[in-house]
């Protein structure tokens, strides 16, 4: 019977290297996005405050801002809504995960079945292996398809959750390698920073939305020699097409980043590639096998977008979810032959 990894050969990987390098890029990408909304809010300034002043050049508008000789009230409102909006959200964060889904906690007291009490020790392993302080929240899914994801914005709020189906269909050394996987994104603050980020290209895109709609309409009527207001007008515009794709190549690229470094975790924790490779390799084929049962399943479980970045397996690359944005278009993890061969497993090539 051939086995998952036949057609993979195993080499040394360097996990350590990995990890510090995809943290480098996170951070980077973080940078990025609070230079964009920090950016974004000063443009929002220089808009209100040349309505004001029409006549005044945009150079001077700009530059009295930066100096501070105009209050950037715009910015300063932007970046406490962004405040207000993270803290609700991370407040929430175990909520909104869980939303739409058919969910029980799993305790010592509560574990019904050995799978369930194998389960919480797997989690408690890992979580010792990890060093946290805590001890996460261990939810399982009721859900033939398999998959799993943590949330949580600090190690005390930290959550793990499991399908049944995974949980019924991986070997313990699997499940385990999962788990190492999960609670190394809590680790590496992964669930704060792509929280975060979210957020922040949310907000991004609804502040560049109204503004664009209120340059729009204070422009109708506008005499044409005003030449600041319509280069303005203009920035606006582009920015408003611009922006969008720009959030979405980000998300990508940090989602992705992300998936790179909290595998390179899973090897470090169990100190073996083998079970991860495995694993991955299992649950993408069978989503592949029961494509159509699974691409049902996850239709019909609201809220499904919520937790798509989460998952350690993202149905896009199995062709079941569907496409209904710019960001759907392109999967918000590597594929499955790039994070074997981050991990030291490289596909046999055919003769």
């Amino acid at each position: 019977m051939t086995q998952p990894l036949d057609n993979f050969s195993a080499t040394s990987a360097d996990w350590r290297g990995s990890l510090q390098k995809n943290n480098r890029k996170t951070f980077m990408v973080i940078a990025i996005f609070f230079l964009i909304y920090l950016a974004l809010g000063l443009l929002v300034d220089t808009y209100v405050v040349s309505m004001r002043y029409p006549q005044e050049p945009l150079s001077n508008i700009f530059r009295a801002i930066v100096t501070l000789q105009v209050f950037p009230l715009a910015t300063c409102v932007m970046l406490a809504v962004a405040a207000i909006s993270l803290i609700v959200t991370f407040s929430f964060a175990d909520q909104l995960m869980l939303l739409g889904t058919e969910y029980h906690e799993i305790t010592p007291d509560t574990a019904k079945t050995v799978a369930e009490k194998q389960l919480y020790n797997v989690v408690e392993e890992m979580k010792i292996a990890a060093g946290l302080q805590f001890m996460p929240k261990v939810y399982l899914i009721d859900a033939d398809y398999m998959n799993a994801f943590a949330s949580g914005y600090s190690e005390k709020s930290a959550m793990v959750a499991i399908t049944r189906g995974l949980a019924e269909k991986l070997n313990r050394s699997e499940l385990q390698a999962v788990m190492a996987h999960e609670l190394s994104h809590i680790r590496h603050m992964d669930i704060k920073l792509t929280l975060m980020a979210s957020v922040l290209a949310n907000l991004m895109l609804m502040v560049i939305d109204m503004l664009f709609y209120s340059a729009m309409f204070s422009n109708r009527g506008s005499s044409n020699d005003n030449r600041s207001r319509n280069n303005l007008a203009t920035i606006i515009i582009i920015v408003r097409y611009v922006l969008p794709i720009i959030n979405v190549m980000l998300l990508l690229y940090l989602s992705r980043t992300r998936e790179f470094m909290a595998d390179a975790g899973s090897v470090e924790l169990c100190r073996d590639n083998q079970p991860l490779a495995s694993a991955l390799l299992k649950i993408q084929n069978d989503h592949v096998d029961n494509k159509d049962t699974y691409a049902q399943a996850y239709m019909q479980t609201p809220h499904e977008n919520v937790r798509k970045e989460a998952y350690i397996f993202d149905p896009v690359q199995a062709n079941i979810e569907p496409v209904t944005s710019l960001a759907d278009a392109f999967s918000t993890h590597p594929n499955i032959k790039d994070r074997l061969a981050a991990i030291g497993f490289l596909q046999k090539q055919k003769p």
